[in-house]
């Protein structure tokens, strides 16, 4: 039996080879949790086949549609920090799937809201390096999900 990975993912870790699945997820966060959208830019496949399905974004696909999600959490009042943790990878030569749940905070005009969301990402390998292809995050309180998009909308 493979359990999941202990250590969490943050964006926090020392600089490691780009080629390493776990460098593009600390990649990710990074980018996210410093709302660094150049960083996100690269870590994501630029293309029409990047697709995303999240609690504040729904289905969008193409990288414009994409981008325009982070931007809105971006410039949102709050700010959101998020770490992937009890998460499995699945890696072959061309693609990794990363399986797990992301937990962290809003915090906006005094307000704190604890996020619990259940996180898949999808990487392809592209010029040697890994560039996220899809995302999808599910919340499953309903109560934490509308407290969580309005609060970002």
């Amino acid at each position: 039996m493979i359990l999941p990975n202990p250590v969490p993912i943050t964006g926090r870790e020392e600089p490691v080879d780009r080629t390493v699945p776990e460098a593009a997820l600390s990649e990710f966060y990074r980018a996210f949790n410093n709302r660094d959208l150049e960083l996100m830019r690269q870590n994501w496949l630029t293309t029409e086949e990047a697709t995303m399905d999240n609690p504040l974004g729904g289905i969008k696909r193409g990288w414009d549609e994409v981008k325009g999600v982070y931007e809105r959490i971006f410039s949102a009042p709050g700010k959101v920090e998020v770490e992937f943790f009890e998460y499995r990878l699945h890696v072959d030569e061309a693609t990794f799937l990363a399986v797990g749940r992301e937990r962290g905070m809003l915090t906006s005009d005094g307000v704190r809201i604890d996020l619990r969301i259940r996180t898949s990402r999808w990487f392809r390998k592209v010029d040697g390096r890994w560039r996220q292809l899809h995302h999808h995050g599910s919340i499953d309180e309903p109560e934490l999900l509308a407290r969580y998009q309005a609060a970002v909308a």
